[in-house]
């Protein structure tokens, strides 16, 4: 379309974003000369120039681009990328820092760049770099830069050491980098998409994530970054078609398969996502957390007696893991079918878990559908609605529990109240239409089972449909 409309502003933003997000970067650099020609250009259009120019080494392109970042809204970007610069001169790079000034998000971003180019350029040992990394409780990004340096030059002890964040697995792939110019900005790029992912403008994330990867190809966190931005929008293929790039053999590696399986799961092709999680738990390499990714694929595949052994491992990990986890491995076995053992384990989360309303909803709610201690099992409802008044699933816990134990009248304005709040939950509307019945309100426990109908899964439409011919 673009070359059949080559002066159309709208055709070229289109073919800008897409170009972006798929990484053709012809495309990208076409469409942008075109919406700078019709003063339609985004702010993030200079971003690309500099980043290929990094990439490239082209000194006098990067400081055209730099000159126009000055003039727009991401000048905040300025003193670091020209520290970066200078730095790649062999220039001192402090003056550029300091032009920050008082803004608070530029003077961030050159602290935390003060350091890395300190590392970059061997004037600070890794010791000291660490403590002061924890001391000004740096960033991921910042840390995994960071220690990106350092295993470059062999110190994989500090690098290990600074980080704690699960983007990360050094233990598990290659960590170390050479810094140059092409490394700085796009750590920068990076960074400061990792801000703004959670809610600031996708097409800037996106953006910012695309030029990482043009600046430096090597780094994978900005092709978890672009994952994660198109994730937000929903763009499934394009999340995991974004992951491919990852180098296998590098740290990142273990996390975006993870991330792919959530991805996959999310794309409707579970079967995919069952097979990757899978590989990852029995692999030999395998830990917690992929014990616990390949538990989850069970369990969204309906399988929950083969989910329960995984999560029984996750809970036998040292040291131990808090309440959450014996919480799963209760649910797995209450879905199984192994209502004493589930029982065992669920009132192990609540002794964990005391004031956790997920896990005294689930005890309570699991005890009193099998009718047993009926009251205690109201205390437990009681306790989680107290802890949780807004949450919907516990109101109706405890409206279906007051409905069990034969108090259907104080049941039914609980039930109303959870079904209000999330009217496409079935279970709800379920619970809802059988109170309705109990009442003698037949008109409305049709109503309320028709409801649920609309939502609820296969194994669930034939008993509504048995209540409904009723």
């Amino acid at each position: 379309m673009l070359t059949s409309w080559p002066d159309d502003p709208a055709v070229a933003v289109r073919a800008y974003r897409e170009a972006m997000i798929s990484g053709d970067e012809a495309l990208a650099l076409r469409a942008a000369r075109v919406m700078e020609a019709e003063k339609v250009a985004p702010i993030d259009v200079a971003l690309l120039d500099l980043a290929i120019a990094a990439h490239k080494g082209d000194r006098r392109a990067y400081d055209g681009a730099l000159t126009r970042i000055d003039g727009g809204a991401l000048r905040i970007l300025s003193p670091v990328l020209r520290a970066w610069g200078a730095w790649d001169r062999k220039q001192p790079v402090e003056a550029a820092l300091v032009s920050a000034g008082k803004e608070p998000v530029a003077r961030r971003l050159a602290e935390e760049h003060r350091l890395l180019l300190a590392l970059a350029g061997r004037r600070m040992a890794d010791p000291s770099a660490r403590v002061l990394l924890e001391t000004m409780r740096a960033p991921a990004d910042t840390r995994i830069a960071a220690a990106e340096l350092m295993a470059g030059r062999g110190d994989e002890a500090n690098a290990h050491g600074l980080l704690t964040d699960p983007l990360v697995s050094s233990e598990r792939g290659k960590l170390g980098r050479k810094p140059d110019l092409g490394f700085g900005v796009s750590r920068l790029f990076a960074r400061v998409g990792a801000e703004l992912v959670g809610e600031g403008p996708r097409p800037l994330v996106i953006a910012l994530a695309r030029t990482a990867l043009i600046a430096d190809p090597g780094n994978d966190r900005a092709r978890l970054l672009m994952a994660e931005a198109l994730a937000k929008d929903e763009a499934w293929d394009a999340a995991i078609a974004a992951l491919e790039g990852v180098d296998p053999d590098r740290a990142f590696a273990h996390r975006a398969a993870v991330v792919r399986i959530g991805l996959l799961g999310e794309a409707g092709r579970p079967g995919e996502a069952l097979m990757l999680a899978k590989g990852l738990a029995t692999a030999k390499t395998a830990g917690v957390d992929d014990w616990q990714v390949y538990a989850d694929q069970l369990i969204a595949a309906k399988r929950p007696a083969d989910a329960a052994p995984w999560y029984e491992r996750v809970t036998r990990v040292d040291p131990p893991l808090p309440w959450a986890a014996w919480l799963q491995y209760g649910g797995a076995l209450d879905q199984a079918g192994r209502k004493d053992e589930a029982d065992a384990a669920l009132a192990r989360a609540v002794a964990l878990g005391p004031e956790e309303p997920l896990a005294l909803n689930y005890l309570g709610y699991a005890r009193i559908e099998r009718g047993e201690d009926v009251p205690g099992s109201l205390a437990l409802l009681e306790r989680a609605s107290k802890l949780a008044p807004d949450d919907a699933s516990v109101t109706d816990s405890l409206g279906w529990g007051y409905h069990k134990a034969g108090q259907t009248g104080r049941a039914l304005p609980l039930v109303e109240q959870a079904a209000m709040a999330e009217p496409a939950n079935s279970e709800i509307a379920d619970h809802l239409g059988d109170i309705y019945w109990a009442l003698g309100r037949h008109y409305e426990a049709r109503y309320a089972w028709r409801a649920a109908a609309l939502t609820a899964d296969d194994s669930e439409q034939a008993a509504l449909a048995a209540k409904l011919a009723r």
